[in-house]
């Protein structure tokens, strides 16, 4: 009989064991919040490059496409939507090969230049200066610009700034006035190079500090735009790059930039973006799960020298980077959107959220037509990918207060390898409603969670969810709808707790009050 008994305590135990173990259990502390989630974590990026600018959001002269100016009106409308708090240009690599001067006057006289750095294609300079601003204030988000530190020079940045941001009388506010533009932008968001130990100049951290506070004494601060000057910083693990930058820099810096994609295979085949098994969708996923590591390793650097978290952490170029669509030019980026995309969007957009207190700013790359888009474009058609839609939930977060969270969930498991299945932020609003945003990675199992959140009397709990039956499911021009957000029905109030089931491969964001 004790057999008996010892058999069915044991079998008890196992299934309450398995039973807790399916279960993801979190806890909220909303009693007193008081990091802000900047906007402008929700930032993207437009790089001449590929059919990002061109055939993206600048069409043709005489184009049939609805625009003004050339700039076309239903992509800004649809990023309008989603309130994109700043968009960073003109690059990445091109940035510092890029002439600010070349990209002003009369579109007829700008002279062309070679686009070394993405497929040698002729550049017309059409799409310059006060066509990217005109395309900011469209779109109701601020300028990221960053300067040539690659192979311009000081006085180019320092004409640059005064040329945007002086409003008083010299040579270039008269050339400003005379290309069309009386009053200065007051652009205030600045990045000091681009990927400095790459592309943008090959240097040591060492010699770029010096770099910086060279380029930086010189971008002037007007009385109606203090600069927020940006500096490179590193990629992916790079440690020593932040400690040289922030021991020989330190809060001369509003931000210091991290590079880091999420790549699915090896850089030299990248994996495909739509025809992709099981192994490698969790391989990308726990490869997108680092962007957590990176950022707490170079924020407790960061946290050496600055304990105040004065200067941001602005991870200004992230996503998930696969191989081209067959067919495409090698050179323009240009990549389908999958669910598994809209994962790693819901999921990094988590753990930047997490991170508020010094992740500050950061940049999808890229915005349309390139790596992981929100909007892809054919002709007159346009088509709102996964991630996009990823954008539109989480923008409940913009400027909210973050809200502590603990989070105890299952595993989800491929082979000998394992990475936590659900993973999650919260915040609440002006409003005072609560908005938590979940994603399960999970490939084939919906898993419950089972929500306390102390120092709120909620009442009324409402959400959407985005998923799809399959991780390589995609939006297409002839099915732009397969993928997006539905009302999700599966929260409700049990007492005092949240209890919500979460679909296989989803993203849920729910809305109490």
């Amino acid at each position: 009989m004790r057999s008996f008994f010892s058999a069915l305590v044991l079998l008890l135990l196992s299934v309450s064991f398995s039973f807790s173990q399916s279960t993801a259990k979190l806890y909220i502390n909303a009693s007193d919040p008081r990091v802000t989630i900047s906007r402008h974590i929700y930032g993207h990026f437009s790089e001449h490059l590929g059919r990002c600018i061109y055939d993206g959001f600048w069409v043709g002269e005489n184009s049939t496409i609805p625009n003004k100016g050339r700039i076309r009106l239903d992509i800004v409308e649809a990023l309008k939507k989603i309130k994109i708090p700043n968009l960073r240009w003109p690059g990445g690599c091109f940035a510092d090969e890029y002439h600010w001067r070349d990209g002003i006057g009369s579109r007829k006289q700008r002279p062309t230049m070679i686009n070394t750095n993405w497929g040698n294609v002729t550049e017309d300079n059409s799409f310059g200066t006060h066509e990217f601003l005109e395309l900011c204030n469209m779109l109701g988000c601020e300028p990221y610009i960053t300067g040539n530190v690659g192979s311009g020079t000081v006085s180019e940045m320092n004409n640059w700034v005064e040329y945007l941001n002086f409003d008083g009388q010299s040579p270039l506010t008269t050339l400003r006035k005379e290309n069309g533009r009386d009053k200065p932008w007051n652009v205030s968001f600045w990045g000091v190079g681009n990927e400095s130990w790459g592309c943008g100049g090959n240097m040591t951290p060492e010699y770029y500090a010096n770099e910086y506070k060279r380029y930086a004494t010189f971008a002037k601060n007007y009385p109606n735009a203090r600069l927020k000057k940006i500096a490179c910083g590193a990629s992916d693990g790079n440690y020593n790059w932040t400690d040289v930058l922030m021991q020989n820099v330190g809060t001369r810096m509003w931000g210091l930039s991290l590079h880091y994609y999420t790549v699915p295979k090896s850089w030299g085949d990248k994996g495909s973006a739509t025809s992709f098994d099981e192994k490698e969708y969790f391989t990308t996923m726990k490869k997108c799960l680092f962007m957590d590591e990176l950022v707490t390793r170079h924020g407790t650097i960061m946290d050496k020298y600055d304990p105040d978290k004065r200067v941001a952490l602005v991870v200004d170029e992230w996503g998930i980077w696969t191989n081209v669509e067959p067919g495409s030019n090698p050179a323009f980026l240009y990549q389908q959107n999958s669910l598994r995309d809209a994962l790693v969007a819901g999921t990094t957009l988590n753990i930047f959220n997490n991170h508020a207190d010094r992740v500050r700013m950061a940049n999808l790359a890229q915005t349309v037509n390139v790596l992981q888009s929100l909007v892809l474009t054919q002709g007159n058609k346009m088509l709102l990918t996964p991630t996009y839609h990823v954008f539109d939930l989480y923008k409940v977060h913009q400027d909210a207060k973050l809200l502590p969270l603990q989070l105890s969930v299952p595993d989800y498991q491929y082979g000998d390898q394992k990475i936590p299945a659900v993973n999650a932020s919260a915040s609440v609003d002006s409003t005072g409603a609560i908005h938590i945003s979940l994603v399960n990675l999970d490939a084939a199992h919906t898993i419950p969670v089972k929500t306390t959140i102390s120092g709120s009397d909620w009442h009324t709990v409402e959400g959407q969810v985005l998923t799809a039956a399959k991780f390589t499911d995609i939006n297409t021009f002839d099915q732009p709808g397969n993928i997006r957000p539905v009302p999700f029905s599966h929260a409700r109030k049990e007492g005092d707790q949240l209890v919500a089931n979460l679909p296989p491969l989803s993203v849920v964001v729910l809305t109490l009050k």
